[in-house]
């Protein structure tokens, strides 16, 4: 029988746990592999498997040294090639995974250079949904206009998964709509999760990504740079990030963005996406909800 796809991305990333922790893992019945989320390790503790209903204990307390061993099979044993990341506490991993990681930093100059005596790591099960966005994206345009376009839901709502496939139709032209040139500013590395300058995920034949660069800055160096037709961002959060937006809308820009929130209305009870949406750069949003484990999506036309 053929595994199911879910199940082949949770052996994928517990193929990067150290042995005895992988047998553990894939000891999990099929189930529970096809609906984990994230393997948590703290020292001392035992691992946990991350699923809907909350973190499923294993059978094995973590020893410090399997969080050391874990960060070198994640950066294939050259943490010196990961040192720009792994000094922001994360390690993109080959097959489109990423590593969090906690331990004590190491200061210097005011600025954190690296991790040691790591303490804890979380691996994030991601996964892709290629075809979720393909109803959406052409009610993103307008007489064949992109829209800028807003994304909501609640942390954990797929979001990031929403945003990486309707990159991935914008960029390809699907549905009809016109194929457009997009760069992604992709902060945390967990959209396209680059590894060695190749993107693991399928952001689109048309999309350019700059990885790990924060938003305020990002998005002035692709505008410079790329010559984008919409720029697409994962998570506005701050100031700094409304006026990159305003800035790209100013310059003729369309944009595709996600925001921690219900809906609309919960976006005008902040004052940061308050003065956002009187910016009037958005035009429209798209509100995820789940109910009994099923995502639907509802179009919302934003106040002007």
């Amino acid at each position: 029988m053929e595994k199911n796809w879910d199940v082949i991305r949770y052996e994928a990333a517990a193929a990067i746990l150290p042995n005895r922790l992988r047998k553990l893992a894939l000891a999990l019945p099929e189930e529970q592999k096809a609906a984990a989320e994230e393997f948590r390790l703290r020292a001392g503790r035992p691992m946990t498997v991350l699923l809907p209903e909350g973190e499923l204990p294993l059978e094995a307390e973590v020893d410090p040294a399997e969080l050391e061993t874990l960060c070198d099979l994640a950066t294939e044993f050259s943490r010196y090639a990961a040192a720009e990341t792994l000094r922001e506490g994360f390690v993109p991993v080959r097959g489109g995974f990423r590593l969090g990681l906690c331990g004590t930093a190491v200061m210097k100059g005011g600025m954190n250079t690296n991790l040691k005596n790591l303490s804890s790591a979380a691996i994030r099960i991601a996964r892709e949904r290629k075809g979720v966005g393909t109803d959406l994206a052409p009610r993103l345009f307008r007489d064949g206009v992109f829209r800028s376009t807003l994304i909501l839901s609640p942390p954990g709502g797929g979001k990031t998964t929403l945003l990486r496939d309707l990159v991935r139709c914008v960029s390809e032209g699907v549905g009809g709509t016109p194929a457009l040139r997009v760069s992604l500013v992709d902060e945390r590395g967990e959209v396209a999760v680059m590894y060695r300058g190749q993107p693991q995920m399928d952001v689109g034949s048309r999309t350019d990504v700059l990885d790990a660069c924060p938003k305020a800055l990002g998005i002035p160096i692709v505008l410079r740079a790329m010559n984008p037709q919409v720029i697409a961002v994962d998570e506005i959060t701050a100031r700094a990030d409304l006026r990159a937006v305003v800035m790209a809308a100013g310059c003729g820009v369309g944009l595709l963005a996600t925001i921690h929130a219900a809906d609309t209305a919960e976006l005008l009870q902040r004052p940061l996406y308050r003065d956002l949406l009187a910016e009037g750069v958005f035009q429209q949003a798209v509100c995820i909800a789940t109910s009994e484990g099923k995502r639907t999506y509802r179009m919302e036309e934003l106040p002007c």
